[in-house]
């Protein structure tokens, strides 16, 4: 772990606080609240970024968020966005990265002692375009190893003993715990929206293609979807309007044009929706059963045309094939590591690589097969809806930090690259976070954070962790 700290606090700058109900918050605000306030001058990026970074010194130490953070790069570059009275789309905004994006200059270890001392000599894609949009990078989050399966040592901020989920652990606890408002992550399973919803936040992961993975750590090349977390959807939309765009050298990028999902966000969304049951209800604590019902009720009364039903097609072999390939082409990727390096490798990860080595060429075929006919096949299901809710995940946030939690309800619309947002929607009997899914066609990502920002509107989540 390496952390850059300056000597700065608070009082002794001379900041005495932007009083939101009477506190000095402003580590509280969202982005696109940070924003609207910089814009007009109530509050600067310095106050933003000596507000987080006194909110960070606070909480660290006990939740483990970040693994890298350089402070007096990240007050310089609060003061460079001042200075240059340019307003962008994520102007003096602090942002986390998950320990899988390139930064150049910056160690990019993928929580692995295998990358240990790895310095990227150029930025990911998508670090590139956050800070030409103005993002005031703030650091490193902490991942799971190389973004799969063994924990990290993050813990969840609304109950320590708890875990935060994974992969993206640290980004969804330094924005649940309000040290930053947005922090990056990736998905290749279910690792945005399930710690989004352990978390008590919005994760969102966009259609397959449309932003560019390149300088990103992979897991699998078939899979992986960059993804982030934030405390609105208004962030999340905002975010996209930053990284949507063709990259040429990413071989899983796609043309399509930006239609502004921000500016259009209040705009109405189409409102037919298909209520999944059968694999999406087996087995759900009845707290998540519960809430997903009262939830339902709420967008009926709003004007939703809901169907309930059970899921259609073959979910359970979707998700086995997706673990399937995700296994191949990880162990495809880490070869030559594992050959040499296999010791280095924690548990989970290293029986992975060895089941992805076993695997014969017909068996991923058959998997890759079956994957296409379940993708067309839901392609067209969706086409008779506006848009698919389930539960987030089948539990909340399991009281076990060596678990990172059961991505099954993820998995399977990852696998087809299908848009899909969590949002928190209640919380449960024991005091934990519960999330609701919602999936959109692909490409149709503008609609699903249409609905997904009435709904979050409509459901009125308003609990944060006791910090």
């Amino acid at each position: 772990m390496r952390i850059i700290l300056v000597e700065v606090s608070l009082i002794a700058s001379g900041f005495d606080g932007y009083s939101i109900g009477g506190v000095m918050d402003l580590f509280n605000l969202t982005a696109t609240e940070m924003l609207e306030l910089m814009k007009n001058k109530s509050i600067s990026a310095t106050e933003v970024a000596l507000s987080v970074m006194d909110r960070y010194h606070s909480l660290q130490e006990p939740l483990k968020a970040w693994v890298y953070f350089d402070e007096e790069a990240f007050l310089k570059q609060a003061k460079d966005v001042e200075q240059s009275n340019v307003d962008k789309l994520l102007s003096g905004v602090p942002v986390g990265l998950k320990d899988i994006y390139y930064t150049a200059g910056i160690p990019t270890e993928a929580g692995s002692k295998v990358y240990e001392g790895f310095i990227p000599e150029a930025d990911a894609v998508t670090v590139s375009l956050l800070k030409q949009s103005g993002a005031n990078i703030m650091g490193k989050t902490v991942t799971t190893e190389f973004a799969c399966l063994d924990p990290s040592e993050a813990v969840n901020p609304w109950n320590f003993a708890h875990t935060p989920g994974g992969s993206s652990s640290g980004s969804a606890v330094a924005v649940a715990s309000r040290m930053c408002p947005i922090a990056m992550g990736s998905q290749t399973v279910g690792s945005v929206l399930r710690p989004a919803a352990f978390n008590g936040i919005v994760g969102y992961k966009p259609t397959f293609g449309l932003v560019s993975r390149r300088g990103l750590v992979p897991v699998s090349w078939n899979l992986d979807t960059v993804g982030w977390l934030t405390r609105s959807v208004a962030d999340a939309a905002l975010v996209m309007d930053c990284l949507i765009g063709f990259d040429a050298l990413d071989k899983s990028s796609v043309k399509f044009p930006n239609p502004g999902f921000s500016s259009n966000l209040n705009n109405s969304c189409r409102k037919k929706v298909a209520y999944l049951k059968g694999y999406f209800s087996k087995g759900v604590e009845s707290d998540i059963t519960d809430n997903i019902n009262a939830q339902m009720s709420k967008l009926d009364e709003a004007g939703y045309q809901i169907d309930e039903l059970e899921a259609p097609y073959d979910f359970e072999s979707a998700f086995r094939n997706q673990r399937l390939i995700m296994a191949v082409e990880a162990a495809a990727f880490h070869k030559e590591n594992y050959t040499t390096k296999s010791e280095l490798y924690r548990p989970k990860l290293r029986a992975m690589l060895a089941q992805g080595l076993e695997y014969d060429g017909l068996t991923y075929a058959n998997a890759l097969e079956e994957r296409e006919q379940f993708r067309f096949d839901l392609r067209n299901f969706a086409e008779t809806y506006d848009l698919i809710i389930t539960p987030s995940t089948p539990e909340v946030a399991p009281g076990d930090v060596s678990t990172t939690g059961n991505p099954m309800f993820q998995g399977p619309w990852t696998a087809i690259g299908f848009p899909a947002i969590s949002i928190p929607s209640g919380i449960a009997s024991n005091g934990m976070p519960i999330g609701m899914q919602i999936v959109g066609s692909p490409m149709d990502d503008l609609n699903l954070l249409q609905a997904a920002h009435e709904m979050e509107t409509i459901i009125g989540f308003s609990d944060q962790p006791n910090l």
